[in-house]
């Protein structure tokens, strides 16, 4: 058993990020090849989609440091006062969505966008928005479960 100096924070390490890892993708792959998600971002105006952003970043927020009360954001490593375990899951939570979506090949499959470019675009963001959300409670869960 290792001690640690009383008053220092836990360093966020690389496997603290594994452990988000593992928690946004297992809870993002189910939405990411599910029809009705790509059906409710095809109609989601830009403002929904961004609102849904928003709810993405108060869910990990409030996961990582208002449920979890061995945690300070205060007290951790940041970059620009961003605690660097908080930039982790949000780039965990919104890159593995896009990830899978990528790789499954999703857009192509579920969206007709008759070769516009830019409503493929639309409709994608849209879709990793809502898969962030559920990507970002695994990870999050994950993260504050399995931390030491």
């Amino acid at each position: 058993m290792r001690l640690r100096r009383p008053g220092r924070p836990r360093r966020f390490r690389l496997a603290d990020s594994a452990q988000q890892v593992v928690g946004g993708f297992l809870l993002a792959g189910p939405f990411v090849v599910t029809e009705e998600v790509w059906a409710l971002a095809k109609n989601m105006r830009l403002v929904q989609a961004f609102a849904t952003v928003a709810v993405v970043f108060a869910i990990g927020y409030a996961t990582l440091y208002k449920a979890d009360t061995k945690r300070d954001s205060d007290e951790e490593q940041t970059v620009v006062g961003i605690p660097v375990r908080f930039l982790s899951l949000m780039a965990v939570s919104f890159g593995s969505v896009t990830i899978l979506a990528v790789l499954f090949g999703a857009p192509a499959t579920f969206v007709n966008a008759g070769g516009d470019t830019a409503e493929l675009a639309r409709i994608t963001f849209n879709a990793i928005s809502i898969g962030s959300i559920f990507s970002v409670v695994g990870a999050a869960t994950a993260d504050s479960v399995f931390s030491r």
